[in-house]
């Protein structure tokens, strides 16, 4: 029996182990200062400290067009494979495609009547 569990067993301790030991080496061989200092202390974004005169920080609109480009963008690659093999699956799939299309339409319109897309 343990013999067919090994696999999961090691799966496991390697799932473990991994990002336990990158933790461990970041603080190992880290070279930034321990203590604490005012200048730590102040928020930082995008590389811009925040007293620095003459920088545009970049808007939400910018960081919400990003985000739904992500997604529609990992959408794409959920309809690819499915499209390729709709022959082999038969009509559950393809309703199955009509369904996932119609909810992504559903999520560009609201998100056009939103005015996300709008670049000001």
């Amino acid at each position: 029996m343990l013999e067919n569990w090994l696999p999961f067993l090691i799966y496991g301790l390697l799932a473990v182990a991994i990002p336990t030991s990158m933790v461990v080496m970041s603080f190992v061989f880290s070279t930034r200062p321990r203590r604490r200092s005012r200048a730590r202390l102040l928020p930082f974004e995008s590389g811009v400290s925040r007293g620095v005169p003459n920088v545009k920080r970049f808007t939400v609109s910018f960081y919400l067009t990003a985000m739904l480009f992500i997604i529609f963008d990992i959408e794409i690659v959920f309809l690819y494979p499915l499209a390729v093999t709709l022959d082999a699956i038969g009509w559950f799939a393809f309703t199955e495609l009509l369904f996932f299309v119609a909810i992504l339409v559903v999520a560009y319109v609201y998100v056009w009547r939103k005015g996300a897309l709008e670049w000001q």
